[in-house]
C-alpha cells in the first residue's frame, strides 16, 4: 500500500510530467497567479507523518519538504503569508478520526510536533482537528485579514487533508494552487487520483519551481 514514489533525483521529472497529463490551463481563474494577491498553507508536516517509526509515516513526505522550504522562502521574501497546520485532536473533537483510524494526534503524543527541518515560525502555525484546515479554525479570518484571494497548498496526506482542504478553500471562492511536488501521500495511486479530480474543477495544478519562477 506504501511506496517511496517521490525521490530527490526523480521529483521533478514525475511532478512535471504529471502536470502535463492532468492539468489544465488557468483560463478559468480571474487572472494568474499573483504572489501578491496569495498565501501559502502547508498542512500538517508533522513528525507522525515524517518519522519512519511511525505507522502513519509517509514515505515521499521528506522528499517534498525542501520543496516547500523553497516556496515559503519566496512567499516570506514577497511579506505574504506563511501557514503551517498542525493536526491536534482530542477524545471530544476528533470525531469520526477516532473511528477510522488507530490512533489519534493528541497534544502529547510523542510525534505531534512539525518536522525539525520544516522552516517555519511559531507565529505560522494553525492548530486544527479535521481533514479540512477551514473547520473550527482560524484560517478564512487570518487569510482574509491577508488579503489573500489565491491559496497554494502542500503538505501531507494529499488525498486526505490537502484535497478537502483543497475542495474547502474552492467553496469560499478562493482561487486554489495545488503542488504537485509539494504534496504526498502513501502512495502514486491515491496522489494521481487527487490530481485528477482537483483538475477537473477545483483548483490548478503547479510545481513549487514554476511558482517560485513567477516574477
Amino acid at each position: 500500500m506504501k511506496e517511496r514514489y517521490f525521490e530527490p533525483d526523480t521529483i521533478r521529472e514525475l511532478s512535471n510530467e504529471w502536470l502535463e497529463t492532468y492539468g489544465k490551463p488557468n483560463k478559468n481563474l480571474n487572472q494568474p497567479f499573483d504572489i501578491h494577491q496569495a498565501g501559502l498553507l502547508i498542512l500538517d508536516m508533522q513528525e507522525y507523518f515524517l518519522d519512519k517509526n511511525s505507522h502513519a509515516f509517509v514515505p515521499s513526505g521528506l522528499d517534498v519538504l525542501t520543496k516547500l522550504n523553497n516556496i515559503a522562502e519566496k512567499f516570506r521574501i514577497a511579506g505574504r503569508p506563511v501557514i503551517a497546520t498542525q493536526h491536534i485532536n482530542s477524545i471530544e473533537n476528533a470525531a469520526m478520526m477516532k473511528s477510522w483510524w488507530s490512533d489519534i494526534i493528541t497534544e502529547s503524543h510523542p510525534l505531534v510536533n512539525l518536522h525539525p527541518e520544516l522552516n517555519i515560525q511559531p507565529e505560522e502555525v494553525l492548530k486544527k482537528s479535521q481533514y479540512d484546515a477551514f473547520y473550527e479554525s482560524d484560517l478564512a479570518s487570518v487569510l482574509a485579514m491577508k488579503g489573500v484571494h489565491q491559496l497554494v497548498i502542500g503538505g501531507v496526506m494529499t488525498h486526505l487533508c490537502c484535497e478537502t482542504t483543497a475542495r474547502s478553500a474552492f467553496v469560499m471562492g478562493l482561487e486554489v494552487f495545488f503542488l504537485v511536488d509539494g504534496t504526498a501521500t502513501y502512495n502514486r495511486d491515491y496522489h494521481q487520483g487527487t490530481l485528477r479530480n482537483l483538475a477537473h474543477g477545483v483548483a490548478v495544478l503547479s510545481t513549487t519551481d514554476q511558482l517560485i519562477n513567477v516574477k
